[in-house]
């Protein structure tokens, strides 16, 4: 059984399936060139989420590096019949930030987020503030409004952050989430859902204190 995590062009351009078990046993033969190419395909999902998760970009590299060692260390234990290679990888990214977490109880944020929000079918209500392509005279201001959005962002509770950054920002589905959290997906939507109004909530209240 092979894990279809991703793609690439085929010589005629049709594209074709990642074999991801065969690429796996290729880097625990050794093969350097197997690692570099499993380490760009998940690598931006990755940083992605410890960006979210951290709202620090140094932290967010620093993290990116220690899941890819963790990763590499760990590859024996990759199982198809168990899940397809994203979800693996993006269970290991959560369990060592829960743990980073744990280890410094501080979340930082910052000025600005990377890309803005990405789409998915069911958008939050800042998503349709935070639009691609502002007029100049509009850039100060989402540049202001990002900020709101990843302070609030870090301050809504983890296990709901993660269901957020999980569905809304990485755009996995309900099922691959409930794989990576180790729970129902009922909820999993549950915790989306109340993410998306707590997120709501703390941008509303600071409007309200900015204007």
């Amino acid at each position: 059984m092979t894990a279809p995590d991703a793609q690439q062009p085929s010589a005629g351009g049709v594209p074709v399936e990642i074999d991801w078990s065969l690429t796996v046993r290729r880097c625990m033969d050794g093969d350097s060139s197997a690692w570099a190419d499993l380490v760009k395909t998940h690598h931006r999902r990755v940083y992605g989420i410890c960006y979210r998760f951290t709202g620090n970009p140094t932290d967010a590299e620093d993290l990116t590096q220690d899941v890819f060692l963790k990763v590499y260390s760990n590859l024996s234990s990759f199982d198809t019949g168990r899940g397809s290679l994203q979800v693996w990888i993006t269970t290991m990214t959560r369990n060592l930030l829960i743990d980073n977490f744990r280890r410094t109880r501080n979340q930082r944020a910052t000025s600005s987020l990377d890309e803005g929000w990405e789409s998915s079918e069911e958008m939050v209500p800042v998503d349709r503030l935070v639009q691609k392509g502002p007029s100049p005279h509009e850039s100060a201001a989402q540049k202001e409004l990002a900020a709101m959005v990843q302070n609030a962002l870090a301050k809504v509770s983890v296990e709901l952050r993660e269901a957020v950054i999980l569905r809304d920002l990485q755009d996995m589905d309900y099922k691959e989430i409930a794989q990576v959290l180790g729970i129902p997906e009922g909820t999993v939507k549950s915790r989306i859902s109340r993410g998306r109004a707590e997120l709501a909530r703390l941008l509303e209240r600071n409007k309200r204190e900015v204007m």
